[in-house]
């Protein structure tokens, strides 16, 4: 399978490594960081036990894309794209809010709603939408960023108040996100989607701002097709969309939510191929662009051997 589950590399000058749900991130030199997007697939915070070929290449190819898209709204961590797989980009301090916005009912937002519960991360909810509805507005629900377990819901009242972020630079990270939105919408649409929701990053670089992490993919946004969305809607249909909501839904219906008493269902080979195509199908809506699946003999070596190269660049 061709298909990256981690990496142990031993990179020149390297002085920490850290594992994310999906992400091996090693620090070279407290400089930089070298962001391996591997093919791990995660759900309720767990991460599923089996990997999903090309998933890290089309996040890290659509991130690199909408990265670029969006730097003149604000300037962002990536330096270099070495690898389908790989970013290196400056080390910022990061926020620990994840700021989601949402511009549909969907998701946890419509999960909440449908409990009954008319206000998310403080920001109240009008009477009488159903599920996948427009809202009158975008609407900002942050979370906190949990180094370990589940992220939370919190508000913007709580943030400031515990003081997890200053009020200059929450309003800073207020305006950056709906700018994000505003641009990532409009680049969907010219792709024939909707932006239903995302989720932005941010840290701080000598003294400024920057947007790290990756954007509008998949894993980070939910996308519905824009020419079937209101004939769906009016007929409360399902809506057809590009997101990982496909693996949750399905993980919900053979009893898995991430609690601490169940198992991740087994995943078939049937399955992880359908995921793979789904992620595929999405890069090549969102960018215009076909997709080339990068295949390598040994590919742990070659992300490797691309990273060395770029980090030798950099001296």
């Amino acid at each position: 399978m061709n298909a990256i589950k981690e990496t142990h590399f031993n990179l020149p000058g390297q002085t920490n490594f850290y594992k994310g749900k999906v992400r091996d991130v090693y620090t070279i030199e407290d400089k930089f960081l070298v962001m391996v997007v591997t093919d791990r697939i995660s759900a309720f915070d767990v991460v599923l036990p089996e990997p999903i070929p090309y998933k890290g290449q089309v996040l890290n190819q659509i991130a690199a894309k909408s990265l670029q898209e969006t730097q003149d709204i604000i300037p962002n961590w990536v330096i270099d794209v070495p690898d389908p797989c790989v970013s290196i980009g400056r080390i910022c301090e990061p926020f620990k809010v994840e700021m989601v916005i949402r511009g549909y009912l969907a998701g946890h937002a419509w999960r909440e709603y449908q409990a009954g519960r008319r206000t998310v991360c403080g920001v109240e909810l009008p009477e009488g939408l159903k599920e996948n509805d427009k809202l009158p507005n975008p609407i900002i629900t942050p979370t906190t960023k949990a180094s370990v377990g589940h992220d939370e819901d919190i508000s913007r009242e709580e943030i400031l108040k515990r003081g997890i972020v200053d009020e200059h630079d929450y309003q800073e990270l207020e305006k950056y996100t709906y700018a994000l939105f505003n641009r990532g919408s409009e680049i969907a649409d010219r792709h024939g989607l909707i932006l239903v929701d995302t989720k932005y990053e941010f840290g701080k670089a000598d003294g400024k701002i920057h947007l790290i992490d990756e954007i509008h993919t998949p894993d980070s946004s939910r996308y519905f097709y824009k020419d079937t969305y209101a004939e769906l809607q009016e007929k409360n249909e399902p809506q057809r969309q590009l997101s990982k909501e496909f693996v949750r839904k399905w993980l919900i219906e053979n009893g898995f939510q991430g609690k601490e008493d169940q198992r991740v269902p087994e995943m078939s080979p049937e399955l992880i191929s359908s995921i793979s195509d789904r992620y595929i199908e999405l890069y090549e809506h969102i960018t215009g662009f076909e997709f080339h699946k990068n295949e390598s003999e040994d590919l742990l070596n070659r992300v490797e051997t691309n990273i060395i190269e770029a980090l030798n660049r950099l001296k």
